[in-house]
């Protein structure tokens, strides 16, 4: 089976989106021949500094490789770890001391002036300082110590999907150097990847359930938190649909009164302790009648009122999320199509978003 894309000539809607969601599988593949040596090279070589913990740095699509990134070095390392508020140094000029202190900055540009800012700032306050782009003659990665290049290539829909996924990889292949391992888990990925995105279809019947939504829930919990909150956002910049991403945990704290039997609800369930960690989650949502639809292994979509099996048997949980993420993006794809709406050029958005 092949990917039911629009012909790179085609005047359709969404060519260019659906062009580079189908380009993925060559990325990873780059990521992995090309690139990961150079990545383990700079992990070596921030490793051997021995940073005493670590802050993360980014915005938008970026800002949720950064979460997935914070899951990483936590749990594969030990490290704390933080997500930072770029605010207290370029708005109210904070400069703490970051002496050992590695601070990993996310872009897909590397053009914004206030991630440049504030790395700038960081490695001034004696932080180790990596900046992860797909732009290494970007202001970002000139203001850095060490630069991680995505390897992607122009992305020009203004849904970022294709560096994404890469930065998502890349960021894994780091943290293992960071720990000594080669990575060669995520082999089998762009294959998989390949195999996911030849779904289109399936996904197509599953975004008719939601022309007409008014807004929607997507939770899960762990590793898979951060494919929920990217999934809501693509939602949210293409459709239009309100969407709300919770943690299971804080979905269960106040937020559940909102969901009842004609709130769609999309869970986000990995085959790992992130996925059993969700079950409870799972079970009151079904017991207040929730649309439920489940992104995840078959013995969960099975319970669910409809969903998209992923095979990630062999899979570790930590790589699952590259995976996850492909059946969203083509769901808000092709919602966005049905409503009748052009997911490449979103409106009031540009692709750089200058922030200070």
């Amino acid at each position: 089976m092949t990917a039911t894309t629009p012909a790179p000539d085609s005047e359709l809607p969404g060519r260019i989106m659906a062009r580079e969601m189908a380009e993925q599988p060559a990325v990873l593949r780059r990521i992995l021949d090309e690139g990961a040596p150079r990545i383990r090279q700079v992990a070596q070589e921030v490793a051997a500094r021995r940073p005493r913990f670590v802050l993360l740095t980014a915005r938008g699509t970026s800002d949720n490789a950064a979460l997935y990134a914070k899951y990483l070095l936590e749990i594969r390392l030990g490290l704390p770890c933080g997500l930072t508020s770029m605010s207290t140094t370029t708005a109210y000029g904070a400069r703490p001391d970051l002496t050992d202190v590695l601070v990993v900055t996310v872009s897909q540009s590397g053009g914004s002036p206030d991630l440049v800012a504030s790395t700038r700032a960081a490695r001034e306050a004696g932080a180790i300082t990596v900046a992860v782009t797909n732009n290494p003659d970007s202001p970002l990665a000139a203001v850095s110590e060490y630069h991680v290049d995505i390897m992607v290539g122009p992305e020009k829909a203004l849904p970022a999907t294709k560096t994404y996924t890469a930065s998502l990889l890349a960021l894994y292949l780091f943290v293992e150097g960071l720990r000594g391992g080669d990575g060669a888990a995520a082999k089998a990925l762009p294959d998989i990847a390949e195999q996911l995105l030849a779904r289109q279809d399936e996904v197509r019947t599953l975004a008719s359930r939601y022309r007409f939504a008014e807004r929607m829930v997507i939770t899960s919990r762990g590793y898979g938190y951060p494919t929920a909150k990217e999934a809501a956002l693509k939602l949210m910049e293409t459709s239009y649909i309100p969407a709300l991403a919770y943690s299971g945990a804080d979905l269960l704290h106040g937020p559940l009164a909102m969901v009842d039997n004609v709130s769609p609800v999309i869970a986000v369930v990995t085959a790992g302790k992130g996925g059993t960690a969700l079950q409870p989650v799972l079970d009151r949502l079904r017991g207040r009648g929730a649309d439920l639809v489940v992104i995840g292994p078959a013995g969960q979509v099975d319970q669910a009122s409809a969903g998209f099996v992923l095979p990630v048997e062999g899979v570790p949980e930590e790589l699952q999320p590259i995976l996850e993420i492909l059946p969203l993006q083509l769901l808000a794809y092709e919602v966005t199509i049905a409503r009748g709406q052009d997911p490449d050029a979103p409106r009031a958005l540009a692709k750089v978003t200058e922030t200070r």
